[in-house]
């Protein structure tokens, strides 16, 4: 834009004419683009066939990123189109189930039944490193929490937290083992969603198997069942948001958002509502961003084949 002209020309009959072609062509965007205003942004994207999604994470700019489970790749979407690319390439053998990216521009994300925490450039899509959390089948890492000093990871086979540190150079993976009220079933999924509590100073994890909430100590790793007013359980528990002392909690099989106030120490969680809409299909995890909540539709019960298709969608707060 040129600013601070003394005079301003009368305009040429080319410009005359090229303004009225700029209005005609405003005029046939529609009435939001020709009064100036800006397009909603889309509602609903679709990631590739045969993606196999899990995990969203948003960040402050307007892009989601979404991991596989197919190969561990990592696709990222401008929320503002629907359009995306693949950031991070996969390869045979690894997934990417929950993630979250950091101020520091990392992708921190759970590797699954691989037993891996992995950090991935969330600009470049390059691999900036790789923790080996847990060997053999009797774990899954799969999901975490931000905290700035530790990457905080469940492992739904194993009733642990692993704490990997943000600062590559300091220290190592701290595994705290979960005690206290904590229930661990074999054969199931048990530890899923994690989040900070509203203090800051411990988290809340989801059992998504028979469906509780936790409150657990990072200090001793101890847990306390969260009670549940207006609900008798979070059953498909999977991915947790949390918007100050609101909590939300995406039941997965069962296409549904349950929404619960938490108290002050995060000890008693009561259910405010529930988000249901027709294009909920199996989502698993959800990342807030401004408004909206994103969820990305995981069709667990469909079949899982490179042509099946998935989407991610969008709801109202």
């Amino acid at each position: 834009m040129t600013r601070n002209h003394p005079q301003r020309p009368l305009p040429s009959r080319r410009a005359v004419l090229g303004g009225a072609a700029v209005a005609a062509l405003a005029a046939a965007a529609g009435p939001a683009e020709a009064a100036g205003r800006r397009p909603a942004w889309p509602t609903q994207f679709p990631l590739p066939d045969g993606w196999l999604p899990e995990g969203i994470t948003i960040g402050r700019a307007p892009y989601a990123y979404l991991g596989s489970r197919a190969d561990g790749a990592i696709h990222r979407t401008d929320l503002r189109t629907g359009r995306g690319t693949v950031l991070h390439q996969g390869a045979p053998g690894l997934t990417a189930i929950g993630l979250k990216l950091g101020d520091d521009g990392l992708l921190y994300v759970a590797g699954g039944a691989d037993g891996t925490a992995r950090l991935v450039d969330a600009r470049t899509g390059a691999l900036r490193g790789t923790h080996h959390l847990a060997t053999g089948s009797g774990h899954f890492v799969n999901d975490v929490v931000l905290f700035p000093d530790r990457a905080w990871f469940t492992d739904s086979r194993d009733a642990v937290l692993y704490g990997v540190p943000r600062d590559r150079g300091r220290g190592g993976v701290r595994v705290l083992p979960l005690t206290g009220d904590w229930e661990q079933l074999p054969d199931v999924i048990n530890a899923n969603g994690i989040v900070s509590t509203p203090d800051g100073c411990d988290v809340i994890v989801v059992s998504s198997t028979p469906g509780e909430l936790y409150r657990v100590s990072l200090e001793t790793g101890r847990a306390r069942r969260i009670a549940l007013s207006g609900a008798d359980d979070v059953v498909n528990g999977d991915g947790l948001v949390r918007v100050g002392r609101t909590l939300y909690v995406v039941q997965n099989r069962l296409n549904v958002v349950t929404v619960f106030d938490l108290d002050a120490r995060a000890t008693t969680a009561t259910l405010r509502r529930s988000i249901t809409d027709p294009r909920f299909d199996v989502p698993a995890t959800a990342a807030r961003f401004r408004d909206r909540l994103y969820l990305v539709n995981a069709r667990f019960t469909s079949p899982q084949t490179p042509e099946t298709t998935f989407t991610a969608v969008a709801v109202p707060l």
